[in-house]
């Protein structure tokens, strides 16, 4: 994930910049690069690669000046290169720039026309462009910032840098964090508390929305119109943590909100977003020769595992068998070379998928690991290696991981279908271009749900039992609910398939039984309606989680009715996933719960 860092100090600082580009490593980055400003003039170092390339840079060639900005560049739009690392210049203009620009193919054609040259393939020299041209027809810098950023779309953190302002950095945050440290006579800001550490610990976190000046002694936000909006600053205990929580309660609540921006760069690393089609990934399964697959993980890694089951037989038509590694090491499953298997492990090292693999590797099967940590015993120990490229997750109950592990499903279900000739070239362009939209519909569901989420919740965690209820992808999702809702609040939940309400559980429902129905507006949603109204015929309480259609096409009484965007069915899974984190999240804080480290769970579970 890219990580940013700026200063307006009061002595050189591009050392200081480079020290706190370190403390943003564990994010991961292919690039780095740093700019600033010194007697009238904007200069840069840049290079591919570790942070130490990029000091030898400065070694050889130093870069004076009080005020600056670097940045760790995750390779999205274009290879990692030193011509695509950040700081991009454009006629006195620097950016650097966190997240993904949706509409910069748009941007870019039109400031073509026009006659903008561009240096890199990336998204973000279109800001770069804006803002020149914008400065050029007469706006100052405020005024030319608030009419690029209601001009581009995406999520993004972007920080910029006049030529001739060299007192203040201009930023913005709509997805991806941005943190504003204040010192004596000097500001920082960064894309986490931790990289401001070592100056300040008087932190300020920008919104979504929000518009910032920082000079030496003042911050100024506003929203994207102009007008100004006060943020709280706060004292951050960044030093004491390998990742700092910023402004929210607990790590899976940052978890939860960091998914927009964690989703957006682990598609970089499978997606090409200009061509919308799939980059070609070293070491790959070929699923095109495959008769069947096999897949494999534990907890919430199966779930998702699951859902990938569906798309996998949907879209490439492949056969898939899945278990709980648990079970699927000691069924002797009778297995043959012509499948392939994936194991999905957050740590990978989970014990039981780790034994798993083995068993499958030793009846000659090609093996993929889908994984967060990448020098982990299961990658080391797979052919093919497909990260989900989170971060560090911090919370036991695993929000973030569990998308991106989605995400990576959903790439590779689409590339097997392509290789295996089920989908077309124009198929896989529109599947492509429903990923690369997911991070915004995301930090769209998460800003307009809280609210009644959380006034929800506390009318939840009022009861002892859950029912969770789905049809087709959905299904899964009720099942990862109640784990949710079970491993942090301890109140008993359990998902089901819709259709199996009437072969015992509906037993349970009266008055005292909340029943969450999961029910996109779909090729299931008849059939899962018609299953909320046995629910409700009998008084059950019904939390009905649905799109705009859904809602309107259904009038049973509910506890409560949460409406969710209409999406496509190859990205709902990732975008219903939120509300049911969202309510298992503010039940457990109502009740009092230990959220992060609930009873008696561990993070990476490494014995059977």
């Amino acid at each position: 994930m890219c990580g940013i860092v700026g200063i307006v100090g009061k002595g050189p600082v591009a050392e200081r910049l480079v020290d706190a580009l370190r403390r943003l490593e564990y994010r991961g980055y292919d690039s780095a690069g740093v700019a600033t400003i010194y007697d009238g003039v904007m200069d840069r170092r840049r290079a591919e690669g570790k942070l130490f390339n990029l000091e030898k840079a400065l070694d050889g060639e130093p870069l004076p000046g009080n005020i600056g900005i670097a940045h760790t560049r995750w390779a999205t739009h274009g290879v990692p290169n030193v011509p695509n690392a950040h700081p991009h210049f454009v006629d006195g203009v620097a950016v650097v720039h966190n997240g993904i620009i949706e509409n910069f193919s748009e941007l870019k054609d039109e400031l073509v026309a026009e006659g903008a040259v561009f240096e890199s393939q990336t998204d973000t020299e279109v800001v770069a462009h804006l803002l020149a041209k914008y400065t050029r027809e007469g706006l100052n810098h405020r005024d030319a910032m608030l009419k690029m950023l209601n001009r581009v779309h995406g999520a993004y953190a972007l920080v910029v840098m006049f030529k001739d302002a060299p007192d203040t950095i201009l930023s913005a945050r709509f997805g991806p964090p941005l943190a504003i440290g204040h010192g004596r006579g000097e500001m920082f800001l960064g894309s986490d508390a931790i990289a401001l550490s070592p100056f300040t610990n008087e932190i300020t976190y920008l919104v979504d929305g929000d518009f910032a000046v920082i000079t030496h002694d003042k911050l100024e936000v506003t929203d994207y119109a102009g007008k100004p909006v006060k943020r709280q600053s706060q004292i951050s205990q960044a030093a004491a943590y390998v990742v700092d929580k910023g402004n929210h309660r607990h790590f899976m609540e940052k978890e939860i909100y960091e998914q927009p921006e964690i989703i957006s760069h682990a598609l970089g690393h499978y997606v090409d977003f200009a061509a919308n089609t799939l980059k070609p990934q070293a070491g790959a399964i070929d699923f095109s020769k495959l008769s069947g697959l096999a897949i494999s993980a534990c907890g919430t890694a199966y779930l998702a595992g699951l859902v990938g089951k569906y798309w996998f037989e949907r879209y490439a038509r492949l056969p898939v068998e899945i278990d709980v590694a648990s079970e699927f090491r000691y069924r002797e499953l009778p297995l043959s070379p012509t499948q392939a298997a994936l194991f999905i492990s957050q740590s990978g090292e989970t014990a039981d998928t780790l034994a798993s693999l083995r068993y499958a590797k030793d009846q000659g099967l090609k093996i993929g690991a889908i994984v967060n940590v990448q020098e982990s015993t299961i990658a080391r120990e797979s052919d093919a290696v497909f990260p989900i490229l989170a971060g560090p997750e911090i919370g036991v109950a695993s929000t973030k991981a569990f998308t991106c592990q989605l995400a990576v499903l959903a790439s590779l279900a689409i590339g097997a279908a392509r290789a295996r000739g089920t989908i077309d070239a124009a198929a896989e362009k529109e599947m492509i271009g429903h990923l690369i939209e997911m991070p915004r519909i995301m930090s769209r569901v998460l800003n307009a749900v809280q609210p009644q989420i959380e006034a929800l919740s506390r009318e939840l965690s009022r009861f002892k039992d859950v029912l969770y209820l789905g049809r087709g992808t959905s299904y899964p999702l009720a099942l990862e609910g109640a784990l949710k809702l079970k491993e942090i609040s301890y109140i008993h939940a359990e998902g089901y398939a819709a259709g199996e309400l009437k072969h015992g559980p509906i037993a349970l429902i009266d008055e005292h039984m909340p029943v969450i129905v999961i029910a996109p507006y779909d090729r299931f949603f008849d059939k899962t309606v018609s299953n909320m109204q046995e629910v409700a015929a009998r008084g059950g309480k019904i939390i009905f989680i649905t799109d705009e259609k859904g809602a309107a096409a259904t009038k049973l009484p509910t506890m409560a009715t949460i409406v969710l965007p209409e999406v496509d069915e190859v990205i709902s899974p990732m975008i219903y996933a939120l509300p049911i984190q969202l309510l298992a999240y503010h039940t457990a804080v109502f009740m009092g719960t230990d959220v992060d480290q609930p009873r008696n769970l561990a993070k990476s579970v490494t014995v059977e």
